[in-house]
């Protein structure tokens, strides 16, 4: 099973996947994670003077349409690259941002579920570092309101439901 899960900037994608992981044993990978591995950190290294992989992953924040305009030059001759990369490591792909990507990887059938986590209390990311409606892409929704617990009773609930339902 491959399973997508999108959203804005700390919207609870990563914490969504770990839950998974803990709780069903599934793998995961965010787009940004895979970036690193594949090319960012040789494109950004010089650029910024990083020392590290690490130092690079954690200074991504500051260049999110950076990274955005990264990944989309590395899907340019194929939108559905990187989650085809990616999806070879790992079970959920966390994080995607392009919706020319994401209609590619659906084109291609490359995912069983797209859940998108969702917090209200949060603001949006402009579209230059995101351009997926989750509301309008997303085969599920995980609403994340509340409390950690709640967060993690909501998508153990979902999960169990896409299990028994395929």
């Amino acid at each position: 099973m491959k399973i997508l899960i999108i959203g804005h900037a700390r919207h609870g994608k990563d914490t969504v996947a770990s839950f998974i992981k803990e709780e069903f044993g599934l793998t995961h990978m965010s787009s940004s994670e895979a970036a690193l591995q594949l090319f960012a950190y040789d494109l950004l290294r010089d650029k910024y003077g990083y020392q590290s992989k690490e130092e690079c992953f954690k200074d991504r924040l500051n260049h999110r349409s950076e990274w955005y305009d990264m990944i989309c030059e590395y899907n340019s001759k194929d939108q559905s690259r990187l989650a085809k990369d990616l999806l070879g490591m790992v079970d959920i792909y966390v994080g995607m941002r392009s919706d020319e990507e994401l209609s590619e990887c659906i084109e291609n059938d490359l995912f069983g579920h797209i859940i998108a986590v969702y917090d209200p209390r949060k603001e949006l990311e402009p579209e230059s570092s995101m351009s997926i409606d989750i509301h309008k892409r997303a085969s599920h929704i995980i609403l994340n309101d509340g409390t950690l617990r709640e967060l993690k009773e909501r998508t153990t609930s979902l999960f169990k439901k896409i299990l028994k339902n395929g």
